[in-house]
């Protein structure tokens, strides 16, 4: 594996904002004036340690401005609450979402941070009281709470994991409702749905086949993009970071994968726009 090392001045995602909306995406800015494909999701979306995330490779196979709106650990909560970014999806061509999983999204057991969804910010009276004997001071992260409540009892984990995915249909039905023109649900990870909803460690943890059928029916169209033994061999080759990057991009997808998105997606949006 190789990746190529962070010049002092680093990797310039040229963060920018849109609208009234507080979240941060990847830049550069661009116009939305002219016809656009959106681009929701997370931190695959956004290409963490990216040159050129998926909608960048696109862009000129398609011949229409792909405008970059992933956020950094951004769940279903950014879209489902941002009313700018639900004003995008009147204006879009089309409207492509990127899957993620349930953990980052608030739900009756606990909330996490409005733009930043992987940051837990508390737990609800009913979570208290199924788990009295943790302390849920510790933690800032909802990967780390989830994995310690697993750990402390799996069987009072079980309705937790229930009203994930009860929350994530129900949040996923709402965003692909009020989206009024066409759109595009796709599955991104390096393992199948049904590898990764029995896999704590997965980025898409909790999300089941049959939770996909439930909600694939409200999107346009939906495409599903597996890492392939190649893309998994590849790893972080042409990934730009620097050694303290190392741990956290090797649980990413590299640059081989977001070809083989942009692969996928192709003739798909080009059907549709």
């Amino acid at each position: 594996m190789s990746y190529e090392a962070l010049s002092p001045g680093g990797l310039d995602y040229l963060p920018c904002r849109y609208g009234n909306s507080r979240v941060l995406f990847r830049g550069p800015r661009r116009s939305l004036t002219d016809p656009f494909i959106a681009f929701f999701g997370g931190t695959t979306t956004y290409g963490k340690f990216i040159q050129t995330p998926f909608p960048d490779v696109l862009e000129p196979d398609l011949g229409m401005t792909c405008v970059n709106f992933g956020s950094l650990n951004g769940g279903v909560d950014v879209f489902a609450t941002d009313p700018f970014l639900r004003e995008v999806t009147t204006k879009a061509a089309v409207t492509v979402i990127q899957i993620t999983s349930p953990r980052n999204m608030s739900n009756r057991f606990y909330r996490v941070h409005p733009r930043r969804n992987d940051r837990f910010v508390d737990a609800s009276a009913l979570l208290r009281a199924i788990y009295r004997d943790v302390d849920f001071a510790e933690f800032n992260f909802t990967n780390h709470m989830l994995q310690r409540l697993m750990t402390v009892s799996p069987q009072r984990f079980e309705p937790v994991a229930d009203e994930l995915r009860t929350a994530w249909v129900a949040r996923m039905r709402l965003v692909l409702s009020q989206i009024p023109g066409k759109s595009v649900l796709l599955w991104a990870s390096d393992q199948t749905p049904d590898e990764a909803n029995g896999d704590m460690d997965s980025d898409l943890a909790f999300v089941s086949r049959a939770m996909l059928d439930e909600v694939k029916p409200l999107a346009t169209r939906y495409v599903e993009v597996v890492a392939s033994d190649e893309v998994k061999a590849a790893g972080m080759d042409g990934m730009v970071l620097s050694e303290l990057d190392v741990p956290a991009a090797s649980r990413m997808l590299g640059p081989a994968m977001h070809s083989e998105i942009a692969s996928a997606l192709k003739p798909v949006l080009k059907e549709m726009i």
